[in-house]
Parts: C-alpha cells; structure tokens; sequence
C-alpha cells in the first residue's frame, strides 16, 4: 500500500503500528509518502486494513494488531509490517508502537514515542522529545528542545541536548554527551554518564548505579555529592567560597546508595576561549 499528499508548511505524522519498523526520511520536500510493506502472511492481512489518511495538518497511519493466530515469517525471517516515509524535513513525528523500532534519518522538527520494546533512533529533533519505552533502547545525535524519557530497562545515548533534560531509568544506562541545559535524571541500577554540563540545575539520583559528570570549561559550579556506601571523587578544585567569574553557572546535586560518583573536567568544545572551571 503507498499513498502521496501534497502538503505546505510543517506537516506531522501519527503513526500506529505494533510490531515492524518504521523508517523516517525527512529528504523530500512539498508532499509526504506513505509506503507499508507486509513482511509475512498476516502482516498482509494487516496492510489491507490499514488506514492512511490526512486529518488537517496530519497525516495518520493507522496499521490495526494481529487479529489471532501465528505467522512462520516471525519464526523465520523478517515479520510485521515495515513504514517507510518521506516527508519534509522539520517534520513532527509521533508514533505509537508495542515491538516495532523507528528510525528517523535527517532533521525532523520533534518526536514523541510510546513504545513497550521498540527501539527508537533518531539523527536530528530541532523541537521536544518525549519517549516513553519498557526495555527499547533510545539513541539521538541531537535534540534542540527539551527532553523527556521515561525508561525501564532499555539504554539512553544522546548526543548533545539542548533544552532541559529530565530522564527516569531502571536499569537502564544513561549517557549524554553534552547537555546544555539542566538535568534531572533518577536512575536505580543503571550507570550515568553526563560528559560535558553547561549551566542549570543538575540532579542525579541513583542507588547501585555509578554517576560521572564532566563539567565543561568556562562554567562555574556549585557542588553537593553525596553517597551512603560508594566513592566519591572529584578533578575539579574545591574551595568553600561562593564560585566567581562570569562563565554559567551549573549546580550538581548527585546522591547514590552504593554507586560511585565522580565529577571530571570536560574540554572546551571547539573555538570556545572560556576561562578555567572554578569550584
């Protein structure tokens, strides 16, 4: 099944599918194409009844569940059902899923997601994401909004994060390579690695997992790190004064059970002529 709409401004997705893939490539500009590819028997059955329609703005796909009984395509090769778009770039995602995994190529304008076991992947959200999952695991090169994950088991790799980022994980990992703004992350088992914190607030809480927070040159920091049974460690100079300086400042707050937390010196990001970290 393949449908084309023509469309002006800034269109959005609504995407229903449980088990497959879904493939975002925001490389086409003035239209959306909506393509569903069957992988197996059943998922044909699927395709048949699936629905894909404009709904003002939004254009809506909308794949019903399995209606009972098995498919050999799940025990021996690809099964479910395989979205593929194209659409503008700066496009607004959403999509609903139980296994299927998401991809988005390119530059896409934001990005909500519930999931049970999906894995979702994204290059590029200039707006808000918000992702909620089970145990899929959640990668992003860049989120220019603010960020939201809610996760249980699966691992959260981001790249830079421009908003404010709150993350909630089990046993999850967490690692973010450079946020700019705060952070509030809980995590339970899961380890935490923050490579490069800019300004805000950031909190950490975390019972056996281990917690490492690099803070970037220039910016000024104020520290409260705490651990019942873990080690703590920090490369950054500590003096009891209030930090001076003109840099931005960055609170941590990071507190585990038995996790270690270590607070490091990021470097400077390219081209940037900032001064020394104080603590």
């Amino acid at each position: 099944m393949q449908k084309e709409f023509h469309v002006e401004g800034t269109p959005q997705l609504d995407i229903r599918l449980a088990s497959g893939e879904i493939q975002i490539d925001p490389s086409l500009d003035g239209r959306v194409e909506v393509q569903l590819v069957a992988n197996d028997e059943e998922s044909q059955r699927l395709v048949d009844d699936a629905r894909i329609e404009r709904q003002g703005d939004t254009i809506v796909v909308d794949v019903p569940n399995k209606r009972g009984g098995f498919s050999l395509g799940g025990m021996f090769g690809r099964s479910g059902v395989s979205c593929l778009v194209r659409c503008p770039q700066g496009t607004v995602v959403a999509a609903s899923t139980k296994s299927a995994d998401l991809r988005a190529r390119g530059t896409i304008g934001g990005l909500t997601m519930r999931t049970a076991s999906g894995d979702v992947e994204a290059f590029e959200a200039t707006g808000d994401v918000n992702v909620k999952s089970a145990s899929g695991d959640f990668s992003a090169r860049i989120v220019g909004g603010r960020l939201n994950v809610q996760s249980a088991s699966g691992d959260i790799e981001l790249g830079t994060v421009r908003g404010e980022a709150s993350v909630q994980t089990a046993s999850g990992d967490v690692r973010i390579d450079a946020a700019d703004g705060g952070v509030h992350l809980t995590a339970v088992s899961g380890d935490v690695d923050l490579g490069a914190v800019v300004r805000g607030d950031v909190a950490v809480q975390a019972v056996s997992g281990d917690v490492t927070i690099g803070v970037r040159r220039g910016s000024r920091v104020y520290l409260d790190c705490n651990t019942l049974s873990g080690d703590t460690s920090s490369e950054l100079e500590v003096q009891s004064d209030a930090p001076a300086g003109d840099g931005p400042l960055v609170e941590i707050r990071a507190k585990t059970v038995s996790g270690d937390i270590r607070i490091t010196r990021a470097p400077a990001p390219v081209n940037d002529d900032a001064q020394e970290v104080h603590a």
